[in-house]
This record gives C-alpha cells, sequence and structure tokens, in this order.
C-alpha cells in the first residue's frame, strides 16, 4: 500500500485546503494524472501522482485544511490486491426470517388537540423541521384542518448566516513571499555577480524566424533566454539544484521555473520542466500556457515543486539591473535587465549595441565567485549563437 501525502509546493507553503477530488477509490491512475485540487495562497493546485496505482481509500474531505505532508490517500500498488472483504452471506441467511401474519390495527379517530398539545403537522414537515432547527409550535398551517406543511416549515426556515469574508489571496500572497524571502536572506549566504550580454544576434536571428514563421510560431526573447540559462547551467552544474538538510543535491535536467506577476500582485514562480532538451518553439508554446494558467490561478503541483532554477526578466518594465533573491531550497536565480542599445567597442569602433545585464544570485554554501562568473559568460556566449539553441 502507498500513502500518498500533501507535497511540498515550495518553501512558501505549510498547508492547503481540499477543493476537490478528481478521483474515486478503485480508480486506476498513471504518473502525472491529476487526483486532487488543492487551494493554496497562490492559486488552486492540480495534485499529481507520482507513481502508478488504484486509488484505494480517500483519507481528506472537501473543505479540509491539510498540513503538508499530512496522507490524504492510499494506492494500492500494480497488481497488489485489495482488501479481503466480510464473507458474502448465504443464500439461507439472505433470507429474511418468516414472520406470523400482523394482527389487525384498530381504526383509531383522534379529536382535534386540545390547546397545548403536539401541533398537527406532516410527517415530511416534521423532519424538515428538526433538520432545521424551526420550531412546529406557532407555525401557521395551510393544510388540511391547519395542519402544517412542509411548505409551511421551508417558509419559516431561518435565513442562512452570511458567509465569512474569503481572505484576500493577494495580502496572503504576500505573507507568504515574505516569508519565503526572509528565510532566504537569513539562511542562504548570496553573492552576487553581472555580465553585460550583447544581444544584436540573437535579436536579428530572432527577427528573421519571426518573419517566416507563422504568427503561432513566433518567439519572443524570453525564450531564448530562459533555453541559454539551463545550457549554461550544464556547464556549471552547482547552481541547478536544492540544498537541503545542509546537502546540495544537484538536479539531472534543468526545470527552470520562470517568475510571473500576478494581475492582482504578487507573484509565482513555476516550472518549465526539462528545458535544455526542447525546441525553442515548444518552450515558447508551453511558457505562454504556463503564463495564462499562473495567471488564471490554475497549476499543476509538479510545476510549483519541481523548479531548480528561477529566472526572473524585468526587461519589459524597463529596468537594467535586477539584484535577486534565492527562492530556497534552490540555489541560484538569474535576472534579466531591458534590452537597450549601448555604446560598445567592436572591431576597434565605438557603435551602438543593443545589451542587456544578466545577474546572478548564488548560494555561497555551494559554489563561490569564480564558478558564477564561469556560469554568465557562458550565458553570455550561448546568446552570440542564437541558432544554436
Amino acid at each position: 500500500m502507498i500513502d500518498f501525502t500533501l507535497p511540498s509546493l515550495g518553501a512558501d507553503m505549510d498547508e492547503g485546503t481540499l477543493l476537490e477530488w478528481r478521483v474515486v477509490p478503485g480508480q486506476a491512475v498513471n504518473k502525472g494524472d491529476v487526483i486532487a485540487v488543492v487551494d493554496t495562497s497562490k492559486a488552486a493546485i492540480d495534485i499529481e501522482v507520482w507513481q502508478p496505482g488504484v486509488v484505494h481509500e480517500l483519507m481528506a474531505q472537501v473543505g479540509q485544511k491539510i498540513p503538508v505532508g499530512t496522507v490524504i490517500a492510499r494506492l494500492r500498488a500494480p497488481g497488489e490486491a485489495a482488501a479481503a472483504t466480510a464473507p458474502a452471506p448465504t443464500a439461507a441467511a439472505a433470507l429474511p426470517q418468516a414472520l406470523p401474519p400482523p394482527a389487525p390495527v384498530p381504526v383509531v379517530v383522534r379529536a382535534p388537540p386540545a390547546t397545548g398539545a403536539r401541533p398537527r403537522a406532516t410527517p415530511a414537515a416534521r423532519r424538515r423541521a428538526g433538520e432545521l432547527g424551526v420550531p412546529l409550535a406557532g407555525l401557521a398551517g395551510s393544510g388540511p384542518d391547519g395542519a402544517v406543511t412542509l411548505a409551511d416549515v421551508e417558509r419559516a426556515r431561518p435565513a442562512p448566516a452570511a458567509p465569512a469574508a474569503a481572505p484576500d489571496r493577494a495580502v496572503e500572497m504576500r505573507k507568504v513571499i515574505a516569508a519565503a524571502m526572509a528565510r532566504s536572506k537569513r539562511e542562504i549566504p548570496h553573492y552576487h555577480l553581472a555580465e553585460p550580454v550583447p544581444m544584436r544576434a540573437a535579436l536579428d536571428w530572432l527577427r528573421a524566424h519571426n518573419a517566416a514563421a507563422p504568427v503561432t510560431g513566433r518567439l519572443l526573447p524570453a525564450v531564448l533566454l530562459i533555453k541559454a540559462v539551463a545550457l549554461a547551467l550544464r556547464e556549471v552544474p552547482e547552481l541547478n539544484g536544492v540544498f537541503v538538510d545542509g546537502v546540495f543535491r544537484a538536479a539531472p535536467s534543468a526545470h527552470v521555473g520562470v517568475a510571473i506577476s500576478l494581475r492582482g500582485g504578487g507573484l509565482v514562480a513555476p516550472a518549465l520542466h526539462d528545458v535544455a532538451d526542447k525546441p525553442l518553439p515548444q518552450l515558447m508554446a508551453e511558457l505562454g500556457d504556463l503564463v495564462q494558467r499562473a495567471r488564471a490561478f490554475r497549476l499543476r503541483s509538479s510545476e510549483l515543486g519541481d523548479a531548480t532554477v528561477t529566472v526572473t526578466n524585468l526587461g519589459d518594465t524597463g529596468v537594467e539591473l535586477v539584484h535577486g533573491v534565492i527562492y530556497p531550497p534552490q540555489v541560484a536565480l538569474v535576472g534579466f535587465g531591458r534590452i537597450a542599445e549601448r555604446a560598445a567597442v567592436e572591431a576597434g569602433q565605438v557603435v551602438a549595441l543593443p545589451m542587456l545585464t544578466a545577474t546572478l544570485a548564488a548560494d555561497h554554501r555551494v559554489s563561490d565567485g569564480h564558478r558564477g562568473a564561469i556560469f554568465l559568460a557562458r550565458l553570455r556566449d550561448r546568446l552570440q549563437r542564437p541558432a544554436e539553441l
């Protein structure tokens, strides 16, 4: 039997509220199937199962607040039989015992109730009045001989109490972001580096590509930057992974968390998976889908829990330089500012070149400035050969 626990969806998540089950006991599931929807301070998250099996038992109720790590479901492994059930009764035991014929029931004519007697009401009205807590005494009955009917009880039911105001998601998000960033600054010894990156080759290649591509196949500069980060990490793998329980765990692939600002305030950084191995058009489609679902507050648990490095791109806001704060338990954050023309020397001549500043915030427990500088140099070089991305 496999215990399935509520996964941690980031350093800023302690609990979630179960909104919906997407499976029922006895249902077969495969790796990646969504089994539940859980509300967090940042979004309603589709919770995925990480191994195949058969749902044996659901152990949480819709509406329940669940701490991270709590068992919410149990799965049977493939081929594992369900627990034995009690044997079915035999045919003889299943038959009801013979009963003697009932005695005749005398007909009783009841007099109208005296003052203070039990109010006259239909059985359905009495049952519903008990459910609602409505006293029958004093109700004016509209039924025969003044009997209280079900409709009379429904008209007398108390008005529902106004629901408690839902917590402001933006306020809650600010709290959890603040907690995660405070932890980052408290626990992670940051170092920061910056590197100017010429962008003429990348922009020229991008214009040519987009001119030949259909509208749906056009690329944004951001997707080139994300792909270049993932490829550069292959050469400096100590920047790609997580630091947990005092140990750095390098990731075998770059799952790049993309910082996305939300319309109501706050941000999330869901992951694009296996970025280095995907062609640019596929990454562009996945990035667009990720941004759309993030702003609709519908993400998957793997997207929030799998990021091994984060990229934040603030160039479209006009910012030139980004001094990032690492999102724990990751060990690095890459920032990009705006692309703008600047004076540069090329072939001995001062020329205006489109440039951006790439920055790195990294964890000194895992790497040092020398390795961080190599990473930024590799990132810069990758962007000079955009056709190889």
